[in-house]
C-alpha cells in the first residue's frame, strides 16, 4: 500500500474509531489524522504479528478492520493518558 493510502485508510479508520468511542475527544483535524495513522500502524503490526495478515491491498477488509481496532486502541490510550473531556 502506497504511502497516501495509507494516509487515508489512517484518517478514514481514526474517524470512524472516533465514532464508536463515546464522548468528546480531544483534537481536531491533524490529531484525528495522527491517531488514526498511529491506529492503522498499530493494527497492521497486530495483525501481522498474531494472524499473519498482509496489509498490501487498500480494499482488503483485514486492513480496514485492523486500521479501526487498531485506531481505537490509540484513541483509548491517548484519552487514559489525557483524560476524557465532558464539555
Amino acid at each position: 500500500m502506497g504511502f497516501w493510502a495509507f494516509l487515508i485508510l489512517g484518517l478514514i479508520a481514526g474517524v470512524i474509531a472516533r465514532i464508536v468511542i463515546p464522548g468528546k475527544q480531544p483534537g481536531g483535524f491533524w490529531v484525528t489524522l495522527l491517531l488514526g495513522v498511529l491506529g492503522a500502524m498499530l493494527g497492521g503490526w497486530l495483525g501481522g504479528l498474531l494472524f499473519n495478515i498482509s496489509f498490501d491491498e487498500f480494499w482488503s477488509w483485514q486492513s480496514w478492520l485492523f486500521s479501526v481496532i487498531g485506531s481505537i486502541i490509540v484513541i483509548l490510550i491517548v484519552q487514559a493518558i489525557f483524560g476524557r473531556r465532558n464539555a
